[in-house]
């Protein structure tokens, strides 16, 4: 199926005080990093030493999460399987449907997000709403779907890395790419988003672009509104509309991993959510939308079934110029990196925190005395991914169709982590009734984001050779994998608490 070639993700260096990305009232109260190379280390005690140190705003935040999403690489590439293979050109109702879901899942996550003191994400959600046992399950299925997805995109960004500079085989360059996102993961967050910002800056404005140069020629045939009728909304294969939909909202749940890292946490991580979650909305909704008017409604399904990721290049080249269609594969490279480092840095967030409590080894939750970084669990992130990588050039994989499967596999997992922080969220707020929260918060918005995610899971259960194509066996291993990776967590869970009681109490710092 043409899935196996999309891409995905987006970023790249500097220059993000140029594009106003930067607050440029940043505080001078907190320990020196990396721009000061001369700063002496901060004296810590062991507590202190235990959290990470940061300096975040609401529009750093914000880039980081999309560098993990990658706008560029949703529209290039998975916008057009499904208008092929979902509902037509009702699909850009899919990405406002999707978008619905996860605005209704932050609601009841981001009020409890006040109430859990630690950055451990879903693990530290999990566990403070179904109890210990099931956190650790929820911490390793984390683990397990954010190194499957690292692994995928240092595929996809070698094999571009291959044809934008090429000398070398696409192995090498992840290879390399392996090494410059591992040094980046070292230093604190702060240093990676200003790595980030300009790229994906970038990256919208080329999307932007697009969609411009298409309103403003009339598209193929002239503007038409039909993708919104109820007739369109609902036609073809709306379950695979749907499912394509939530997977490309990956990366908003990240915000509060970041907890320790964001300036005023309690405000900035709901605004950044939620202008993510509006902002990615959007522009995949209208971008798919100018994929149809660009195609032409009455050939957008069977040109993009036909040929999904040729035809938004095709489109490309007749509305804003053959310049813009040779600068896709350097800005999908850069996407590559950013989306590398993203998820790099949100896998070493989670080492960092299962070693604070104990459940990894506890030297690997200690940041870094000058940085604030996790730089221990950073680099014991980049000797996995290296041996992962190793594993599969040595078996001779294919790197699109590695792409491919792997992150049908992490998007499989991504729901079922969802599906359980709804249910810890309900439970959590139900029973603790928090002074700032309504019944809104508590049952009826958490109650529709676990209805939505379940049809969701189910639809990808159904449909899975949709999103890992490489055959049964492969399936079934990939089941396997996720799923066991939660009974493994609850089980080493309830062996700590009959072994290791002390560390068990640990689990999640709940």
């Amino acid at each position: 199926m043409a899935v196996r070639y999309a891409i995905h993700h987006a970023g790249e260096p500097d220059h993000g005080r140029a594009c106003g990305l930067l607050d440029p009232t940043e505080r001078t109260d907190l320990p020196m990093t990396i721009d000061d190379p001369n700063a002496p280390p901060v004296q810590q005690d062991s507590e202190e030493a235990q959290h990470l140190r940061g300096n975040l705003g609401i529009i750093q935040l914000v880039f980081t999460v999309l560098a993990f999403n990658g706008p560029l690489g949703v529209v290039a590439a998975f916008a057009p399987v499904v208008i092929g293979y979902g509902n037509g050109i009702g699909a850009p109702a899919a990405y406002l449907a999707a978008a619905g879901i996860v605005a209704l899942f932050a609601v009841g996550f981001l009020k409890m997000s006040r109430h859990i003191a630690n950055p451990g994400g879903f693990y530290s959600f999990v566990t403070a709403g179904l109890g210990k046992q099931v956190g650790l399950g929820a911490s390793f299925l984390a683990v397990t779907c954010y190194y499957i997805l690292l692994l995928a995109v240092y595929a996809v960004a070698g094999l571009y890395l291959e044809i934008v500079v090429g000398g070398l085989p696409w192995w090498i360059w992840a290879l390399v790419l392996q090494g410059v996102v591992g040094a980046f993961g070292y230093f604190n967050l702060d240093f990676s988003a200003k790595a980030l910002s300009v790229c994906l800056c970038l990256e919208v404005l080329f999307v932007a672009v697009y969609d411009i140069f298409v309103v403003a020629k009339g598209g193929a045939t002239g503007l038409s509104a039909d993708s919104f009728l109820p007739e369109h909304v609902f036609s073809g294969n709306v379950g695979i509309a749907l499912l394509f939909g939530m997977l490309c909202m990956g990366g908003f749940e990240v915000t509060v991993i970041f907890r320790d890292e964001v300036r005023d946490p309690d405000r900035n991580i709901p605004r950044a959510t939620y202008a993510f979650i509006a902002l990615i909305g959007f522009v995949y909704a209208v971008s798919t939308w100018a994929i149809i008017q660009a195609i032409g409604p009455a050939d957008a399904v069977a040109t993009t079934a036909a040929d999904p990721t040729g035809s938004f290049l095709g489109t490309l080249h007749t509305f804003v110029g053959s310049f813009a269609e040779d600068l896709v594969v350097p800005l999908l490279t850069t996407a590559g990196f950013a989306a590398l480092l993203a998820t790099h840095n949100v896998l070493a967030r989670y080492a960092f925190n299962l070693g604070v409590d104990e459940v990894l080894p506890q030297r690997i939750g200690f940041a870094h005395p000058r940085h604030g970084s996790p730089h221990r669990a950073s680099v014991g992130i980049s000797v996995l991914a290296l041996i992962g990588f190793l594993a599969f050039v040595g078996w001779g994989a294919e790197p699109k169709l590695l792409y491919a499967q792997l992150s049908g596999a992490f998007g499989y997992g991504l729901i079922m982590l969802m599906l359980i922080t709804s249910a810890a969220v309900m439970v959590f707020l139900t029973r603790r009734r928090p002074d700032d929260t309504t019944v809104w918060h508590r049952l009826i918005a958490p109650g529709l984001a676990l209805g939505c995610l379940a049809v969701v899971l189910w639809l990808a259960t159904t449909n899975i050779s949709a999103l890992i194509t490489a055959g049964t066996g492969v399936v079934i291993a990939v089941l396997a994998l996720l799923y066991g990776s939660v009974l493994v967590g609850a089980a080493y869970a309830w062996k700590l608490r009959g072994t290791r009681p002390d560390t068990y109490a640990k689990i999640g710092r709940q």
